[in-house]
């Protein structure tokens, strides 16, 4: 173990910050970079402000990249539990949802930044703020190793960027395109003009090329421009991967994944017939929110103000039909100011899964969302910030696993 080693981290957001915990307890000079006034303003945005921390669960099939056996030594390697334990030494108490999720005890993300950055500070973690670098190279002459730790491009307004990518250029590394991930979506449809704000749980599936790809179930939120809500986040990777290389890509939504087509127009009979002298708005009302009722009307060109017994077995298969499967185009996704991370980054072939070493230029370290590496919703980014952050501090101080 030596006082003098010197580590340069480029970057203070989640990997960067672990990175530097973990480097700094071995009593090694850490020097980390970050381009804001602030640390981590993704932590503290994260789970609208509560942190979705890890999860409890987290596997090598949770993450999407173009080598998939790349994440699974340093998820191995820093377990659950061994982060729990981590969160524990810095003061950080850990609530475990049944789910899996797990969020900061105080349930403010605040309490997650500043717990890592007082400790970080208390082990001598010197922080250069305001400072973005642009010439890496210069890093390695008055350090033993750099650890990139820019993150991605999602989230522009709190500091996205491609610096890690330009960087990692620089010494030969190959690029996978980029994309947003854990994003809207954009409908070919002005239908969702009418209902923007309607919100209802129900079931996505996802098409691509007119195959069924994936099936999601969660809220769904209608936007001017599209669709959003968990049920949406959750199939956007694909998507958005899918639009990058210009694939057809459509969604079938279940707005009632109770009901099968036949229960369900039997059910509006049913009601249509003990309420006769109701709406059939008002009908459809008591089953879906009003704006997509009357929209779903509209489509079928029947009357807002048509009794419900004017109506018959057909047009009451109709509705069910269109409610339970009801199909829209994907045009494009609402970018990457409003991803919350991004697929695609630094080529992992390109780097030692059980270091984090740049496999082109010696002493030089990926870690967290610059690498072609993207998680689940849930967790399990922050989870592979901490893991591959954790790879990156044992080979540095010579700790091995």
């Amino acid at each position: 173990m030596s006082k003098n080693k010197k580590i340069a981290i480029i970057g203070a957001g989640a990997s960067g910050l672990f990175c530097a915990i973990e480097c700094a307890k071995n009593r090694f000079q850490v020097d980390i970079y970050e381009q804001n006034s602030k640390c981590a303003k993704k932590i503290l945005v994260s789970g609208n402000g509560r942190c979705n921390i890890t999860n409890t669960t987290f596997t090598q099939d949770d993450y999407f990249t173009q080598n998939p056996s790349f994440v699974k030594y340093a998820l191995d390697k820093l377990s659950f539990k061994e982060f729990e334990k981590f969160a524990s030494s810095v003061g950080l108490l850990l609530d475990i949802k049944n789910d899996g999720k797990v969020y900061p005890l105080s349930n403010e993300a605040k309490s997650v930044t500043n717990l890592f950055i007082s400790h970080a500070k208390n082990l001598g973690v010197n922080f250069f703020m305001d400072t973005k670098i642009t010439d890496i190279k210069k890093l390695f002459k008055d350090y033993d190793g750099v650890v990139i730790a820019t993150g991605s491009e999602a989230a522009p307004h709190l500091g996205g960027n491609a610096d890690g990518q330009k960087f990692a250029k620089e010494f030969g590394h190959n690029i996978i395109p980029t994309y947003p991930s854990l994003v809207q979506l954009h409908l070919n449809s002005s239908l969702t003009t009418n209902m923007s704000g309607a919100k209802i749980d129900g079931e996505v599936t996802l098409f691509i090329n007119n195959s069924k790809t994936l099936q999601t179930q969660g809220d769904i939120l209608f936007t001017d421009y599209g669709v959003s809500g968990f049920a949406i986040l959750d199939i956007s990777q694909m998507a958005s991967e899918s639009l990058m290389n210009y694939q057809a890509v459509d969604i079938v939504i279940n707005l009632l994944p109770s009901f099968t087509t036949q229960k369900l127009s039997s059910h509006i009979m049913k009601l249509s017939n003990i309420n006769s002298n109701m709406t059939i708005l008002n009908i459809l009302h008591g089953l879906i929110p009003i704006k997509i009722a009357k929209v779903v009307l509209n489509l079928l060109e029947l009357s807002h103000s048509m009794k419900a017994k004017e109506l018959n077995t057909k047009d009451s298969k109709k509705l069910a039909n269109k409610i339970l499967n009801w199909k829209f185009e994907v045009n494009d996704t609402h970018g990457f100011r409003h991803a919350e991370v991004s697929g695609g980054g630094v080529d992992v072939d390109e780097i030692n899964p059980h270091t984090m070493e740049s496999l082109k230029q010696p002493n030089l370290y990926f870690c967290g969302e610059v690498l072609d590496v993207v998680g689940r919703r849930g967790g399990y980014n922050f989870a592979w910030a901490w893991a591959s952050a954790f790879v990156v501090a044992k080979k540095l101080t010579n700790k091995h696993l």
